[in-house]
């Protein structure tokens, strides 16, 4: 998949041209997204213990080291690289700090990147808990939180998938697509449907507006 900006962005140009100047200028220009998907990612037995900001600078030193390959193998967006290049790292993180723990679990979905179910469908589900605000609300929060949970858990992976890189993550459609490995048209129909599946999912649950996701 072609990246336009691969030729229009003269710092991509630079980048290319071994210019770690412009590498650590289109990082911090994509660190809010890179962010919010650690934040949304990491495993909640590390929070507390591991910091997103860590995390991202152990990614820049790994995308410093690894830039030839986006320059000689990548003919995709840039973001969706660095993106990449933060997975892993991520990957390596909870592996470091779980150990033993990331081999039993066997739950894992593949764009997780070691991420298990369980804590994608809780992170999934306390974003869409930020909506119950109220004191009255407040009061069915925790019985809100558990059904949320478990109607994201009985979503299908792929639909997951999509929810959290287009509506958490912030992914353009196109860069789903890349990320997936399929057409923008087929990224774009997989969203709509997962957004429509969930919505039915949570009318199941009272008090909670549809209209609110």
């Amino acid at each position: 998949m072609a990246d336009e900006d691969r030729d229009a962005d003269p710092l991509l140009k630079r980048v290319r041209d071994g210019d770690e100047q412009s590498l650590a200028i289109l990082f911090s220009r994509h660190r809010d997204r890179l962010w919010n998907m650690v934040t949304y990612r990491l495993d909640r037995r590390l929070k507390g213990r591991v910091d997103a900001d860590d995390v991202l600078q152990e990614a820049y030193l790994d995308a410093t080291e690894r830039i030839d390959q986006f320059v000689m193998e990548h003919s995709g967006s840039f973001f969706v690289w660095l993106r990449l290049v933060v997975t892993q790292t991520l990957v390596n993180v909870h592996r470091r700090h779980l150990g033993a723990q990331m081999r039993d679990a066997k739950r894992d979905v593949s764009i997780y990147a070691g991420q298990h179910q369980q804590t994608a469908s809780t992170s999934l589900a306390l974003q869409l808990l930020g909506h119950l605000t109220s004191p009255s609300q407040a009061a069915v929060r925790e019985e809100t939180a558990r059904k949320l949970e478990e109607a994201v858990d009985d979503m299908s992976s792929i639909d997951r998938d999509v929810l959290a890189l287009r509506h958490f993550e912030q992914l353009t459609n196109s860069e789903v697509a890349e990320v997936l490995g399929i057409q923008k048209k087929a990224a774009s129909i997989r969203y709509v449907r997962a957004l429509k599946r969930l919505r039915e999912k949570l009318s199941e649950i009272p008090g909670f507006d549809r209209e609110w996701f």
